[in-house]
């Protein structure tokens, strides 16, 4: 059965969700069947655009579509997803997966009772980059990583660690070890054009020894969004917006007694993240197997994420810097 899709909120990421699932209905992969917005003229909008139909509420859509992309504010992610997902209809809501641990633990509880695939939306374990590099991910001891980005009016709801940093904290989870425990984790955070956390930086401690300094902002003058890290014998760097990937080592000595370094730039396959994490959504949908990014796995982003705001609310409170932020 080709599967009936729909995409739930059709904002600026939502928008995208529609132009993607569309393509992929084109190519025969499943059928594009509605878009589902509170805001009325902006549903019927995008509807239009791709001749679907539009509704205002969400409850509609079950039994009349099997899949849906989630891209509502995060404070909706339980709700919605957790009544399409007992329903049976599966469903890849954006990151964070929820607010909270206990709104994550029934998403993916919902998701075991109605037999339904729950994939999150961390798309950049689908960059074309990271892709390639995956292979040669061996025992990575120390990072280094910078995601930065120039301010605008979205996701001002979640703040900074939430809204960037979770992704690199996913990252690190799955390049180290899934079930690799974090042993300690230090953090600092600070508001600069709102009230909530604008630019954090986090350490992070594995029981293997691996050690990752992450740093976002969302009030650059420029977009970063880079990884380096090291290995044995092994340097490795990412450049997530360029998708540029390289690993350095040392060169066998030739005419010079000392050996130099050799760069090797990885082949990198120019994919859209978005329409690759969409189109592996749709094949886990299909036949019902295991995500690439499980609810399991949104999870513990979301844990680590929420412990690094933790650490940052205990500084804030040290620093003075608390009486600046929304719910400190």
């Amino acid at each position: 059965m080709t599967l009936r899709t729909a995409v739930i909120g059709v904002g600026h990421l939502g928008g995208q969700h529609a132009r993607i699932h569309a393509a992929l209905a084109s190519e025969g992969l499943s059928r594009f069947t509605a878009v589902c917005d509170v805001d009325e003229a902006r549903g019927r909008k995008v509807a239009g655009e791709w001749g679907v139909e539009s509704t205002r509420d969400w409850r509609t859509l079950i039994g009349k579509v099997e899949a849906v992309s989630l891209a509502v504010p995060t404070e909706s992610h339980c709700e919605i997803a957790a009544g399409l997902l007992e329903a049976g209809v599966h469903v890849l809501v954006e990151k964070p997966i929820s607010r909270t641990l206990e709104e994550a633990d029934r998403m993916i509880v919902a998701g075991r009772k109605g037999g339904a695939v729950l994939q999150v939306g961390h798309a950049e374990r689908f960059n074309p980059a990271l892709v390639a590099l995956r292979p040669h991910v061996t025992n990575p001891v120390y990072f280094e990583i910078h995601r930065v980005g120039q301010f605008t009016a979205r996701s001002l709801d979640i703040d900074v660690v939430l809204d960037l940093m979770i992704h690199d904290l996913d990252i690190v989870q799955w390049l180290v070890g899934e079930e690799v425990e974090v042993i300690s984790l230090h953090a600092v955070g600070i508001p600069i054009l709102t009230d909530r956390v604008d630019a954090a930086n986090a350490r992070l401690e594995f029981a293997t020894g691996a050690v990752a300094n992450i740093t976002a902002s969302r009030v650059g003058t420029e977009k970063i969004r880079k990884m380096r890290f090291f290995q044995p014998r092994d340097y490795v760097a990412v450049d997530y917006t360029t998708n540029h990937a390289s690993i350095s080592n040392l060169a066998p000595p030739t005419s010079s007694p000392w050996p130099g370094v050799q760069t090797r730039i990885l082949k990198v396959k120019d994919v859209e993240p978005l329409r690759a994490e969409i189109k592996s959504f749709l094949l886990a949908a299909a036949d019902k197997s295991q995500p690439l990014v499980s609810g399991e796995d949104g999870r513990r982003a979301l844990a680590l994420a929420l412990r690094t705001l933790e650490q940052i609310r205990d500084h804030t409170v040290r620093s003075g810097v608390s009486a600046y932020l929304q719910n400190a």
